[in-house]
């Protein structure tokens, strides 16, 4: 497909910076307009509990000023981090070229993503502090119904030029490939790395590179043996061929902590400098 509009729904905490870089960094490279989202707790969910009605009206007084300052150093943030790419602020993306547009929204932060992110063609979302999903992370990959790019929270160059496929013969990674098929085009490099345990001979990987070369796409595959962690596994594959993407399955049955090779994350959300391809 053409992609046109990406969606980055972003929080607080640190590396807020470097991580609406890497997300326009994204949209960058891809040539489209990247929606984000901003999400602050409504105000009602503040001042909820039993107090007198004039100082219920200073607290909330006190709770606008501070979403007002907050909000405008927020914008002031992405108008230094948008102009150092040389992008421009604009809400509509009507001239076919890359643009950037934030909107603040007060309430439920999963629930507004979870909404919000239907109306794109792809979500771009930064890996989990800490390595443990929160509830935005995982409206954003599992309720969006769009494939993702996680990015690393800190990252200063994006690139598709050579692409890494871990296979666990799931529903998920399936869809992962056909669904990152325009991106895997783009690639100069494709490689597709299984197990024993999920490809009991070479034959299946065989066949997913036939699958991709009826799309001109070129792939080398390999069957390797390993009782590594599965996200430690493709993860040095990655960085031992010199990737510049992981594409993989983000699974929903076991969580946001089943992916790849349908084994926990938590090595490849901690280490991980490289940006990841997810569908579910």
């Amino acid at each position: 497909m053409s992609y046109k509009k990406f969606f980055f729904p972003v929080g607080g905490g640190q590396e807020l910076r470097e991580r609406l870089y890497g997300a326009i960094l994204v949209a960058k490279h891809f040539n489209v307009h990247l929606e984000i989202l901003q999400c602050l707790p409504g105000l009602e969910s503040q001042a909820s509990f039993d107090i007198p009605n004039f100082v219920l009206e200073e607290l909330k007084g006190a709770i606008e000023n501070h979403y007002k300052a907050e909000n405008s150093d927020f914008q002031k943030l992405l108008n230094e981090v948008a102009n150092e790419l040389n992008v421009p602020i604009n809400k509509d993306n009507t001239n076919n070229q890359t643009t950037v547009f934030a909107q603040i929204k007060h309430g439920n932060r999963s629930s507004i993503v979870e909404q919000e992110s239907k109306f794109c063609d792809l979500v771009v979302v930064a890996t989990p502090p800490n390595a443990i999903t929160t509830a935005t992370f995982e409206a954003s990959v599992l309720q969006s119904g769009k494939s993702v790019i996680m990015i690393p929270r800190i990252m200063k160059k994006f690139s598709t030029e050579s692409i890494i496929i871990g296979w666990n013969n799931s529903p998920e990674s399936s869809r992962a490939i056909t669904s990152s098929l325009d991106i895997l085009k783009q690639a100069k490099r494709v490689h597709i790395v299984s197990s024993k345990e999920y490809a009991p001979d070479i034959s299946k990987l065989e066949k997913i590179q036939n699958y991709l070369s009826l799309h001109g796409i070129e792939a080398t595959i390999e069957l390797v043996k390993t009782k590594k962690s599965p996200g430690e596994t493709i993860y040095k594959a990655a960085k031992k061929g010199n990737f510049d993407m992981i594409v993989a399955g983000a699974f929903s049955h076991k969580g946001l902590r089943e992916i790849m090779f349908g084994a926990a994350t938590k090595y490849l959300f901690e280490h991980t400098d490289i940006p990841v391809f997810m569908s579910h």
